[in-house]
C-alpha cells in the first residue's frame, strides 16, 4: 500500500514541471497575440485621424499609389530618391503645406494614410453606372474620359510582424517626421521646417543672403515695389523694395529663386552692403519642388513599324502652300507656260495623282 502512494506521489512530482511548461506556453502565446491591435481600436484609430488637417513637415512627394514610408522613426525613401520622384511627378506637398488625411486603412503589418485624395487615380460615381436598351449598354459618363488625375499621396506607418495596440495620440507621434499636428497656423508651420538661423530672422523680421522667396516673404510680407533689370555682368535679377525714405529702405535681390544681394539704406543716411551668403538651405528636396516640371517633347507620330528604315520618298512631296488670299489666281510658275494653271495648282494635282 505504501509502495503504490509513493509511486503515485514520485509520478505527480515528475508530472508537474511538464504541466507548468504547457501553462507558461500557453500565456506566452497568449502575451505575444495580446498587444496585436483589436478591430475596436481600429475604428478609433481610422475614425480620430481621417479629415485630421496637418502640416507637411518635409517635402511629399505626388505618386500614383507611391509615397513615403515611416518604419522605426525612419523615412524612405532617401532625399536624393524623393528629389527625383518630385522631378519626374512633381509633388503633393512641400513644407508648411497645410494637407488633409482624407483616408486611413490598417492592414496586416502597415497603415496606410491618404493625404489630399491620395495618389491613385479614381473615378467618378457615375462612370460605374451603365444604361441601355435592347442588350446594348454604355456608360452614362458617356465620352468622358475613365479616371481622373489624382493631385494626393500616400504616407505609410511600417511594422515587423503586425500593427500593436495603439492610441491616436501615439499614431500622431509616430507621424511626427512627415507631419506637424500641433501647429496653429501656416506661417507657425513652415517656421519649424527652417533651420535655426532662419527662424531667427522670420521671428525678427529680417532678410538672409540666400533666403529663397517664400523666405523673405514671410520675414518681410509682400514687397510694395518690384523692379527688374540687368547687372553689370549681364544678369537678369529681380529686386524687391521695402521702406520709404526718410525710413529705413531695404533692397532685396534676387538671382533666380534665392537673395544674391542685399543693400540696406538706414535712417541716418547709411548704406550696408551683404552678398556672402549668410544661409545654407538643404536644396535637395526644397528646389526641386520649387521648380515646375518641364512639359516633355513628344515624338512625332509615325505609321512605320518598328525597326523599319525610314523612307524619304519621292522628291516632289512638296508641302503644298496655300493660294492667294485673293482668289483662285496666281502668278505662273517659273519658266512656264503663262496660260498654265499658277504652281500651287500644279503641286496639287501631282499630289492628287
Amino acid at each position: 500500500m505504501h509502495r503504490a502512494q509513493r509511486s503515485l506521489f514520485l509520478a505527480a512530482l515528475l508530472l508537474l514541471p511538464l504541466t507548468l511548461l504547457a501553462g507558461d506556453d500557453k500565456s506566452s502565446s497568449k502575451s505575444n497575440t495580446s498587444d496585436k491591435m483589436t478591430p475596436q481600436t481600429k475604428l478609433l484609430v481610422i475614425r480620430d485621424l481621417t479629415a485630421e488637417r496637418v502640416f507637411a513637415k518635409i517635402v511629399i512627394p505626388h505618386g500614383d499609389g507611391v509615397g513615403l514610408q515611416i518604419k522605426d522613426g525612419k523615412i524612405s525613401p532617401s532625399d536624393r530618391a524623393v528629389a527625383q520622384m518630385v522631378a519626374e511627378h512633381g509633388f503633393s506637398a512641400k513644407p508648411g503645406d497645410r494637407v488633409i488625411i482624407t483616408n486611413v486603412d490598417i492592414k496586416e503589418k502597415s497603415i496606410v494614410f491618404d493625404i489630399n485624395g491620395g495618389g491613385k487615380k479614381k473615378q467618378k460615381w457615375y462612370q460605374h453606372v451603365q444604361v441601355g436598351a435592347g442588350g446594348n449598354t454604355a456608360p452614362i459618363g458617356g465620352g468622358a474620359p475613365q479616371s481622373l488625375d489624382a493631385s494626393g499621396s500616400t504616407v505609410t506607418l511600417a511594422f515587423d510582424k503586425y500593427v500593436p495596440e495603439l492610441t491616436g495620440e501615439q499614431v500622431r507621434a509616430m507621424l511626427d517626421p512627415v507631419f506637424d499636428f500641433k501647429a496653429l497656423t501656416e506661417a507657425e508651420a513652415y517656421e519649424k521646417t527652417l533651420p535655426p538661423k532662419v527662424q531667427d530672422a522670420i521671428k525678427n523680421h529680417k532678410v538672409l543672403v540666400g533666403m529663397d522667396r517664400e523666405m523673405v516673404i514671410f520675414s518681410k510680407g509682400r514687397p510694395p515695389k518690384k523692379i527688374r533689370d540687368k547687372d553689370d555682368a549681364g544678369a537678369d535679377y529681380e529686386e524687391w523694395i521695402y521702406g520709404d525714405p526718410p525710413q529705413e529702405v531695404e533692397f532685396v535681390r534676387f538671382q533666380g529663386n534665392f537673395v544674391a544681394r542685399l543693400e540696406i539704406m538706414t535712417v541716418d543716411g547709411g548704406k550696408e552692403v551683404r552678398t556672402q551668403r549668410e544661409v545654407d538651405l538643404p536644396s535637395d528636396e526644397t528646389q526641386v519642388a520649387d521648380k515646375q516640371q518641364q512639359p516633355k517633347p513628344a515624338n512625332a507620330p509615325t505609321l512605320r513599324r518598328p525597326g523599319e528604315p525610314v523612307d524619304n520618298g519621292p522628291q516632289n512631296t512638296l508641302p503644298i502652300p496655300y493660294p492667294p488670299s485673293g482668289g483662285n489666281s496666281g502668278p505662273p510658275a517659273p519658266g512656264g507656260d503663262p496660260g498654265a494653271p499658277p504652281h500651287w495648282q500644279s503641286a496639287e494635282l501631282m499630289q492628287a495623282h
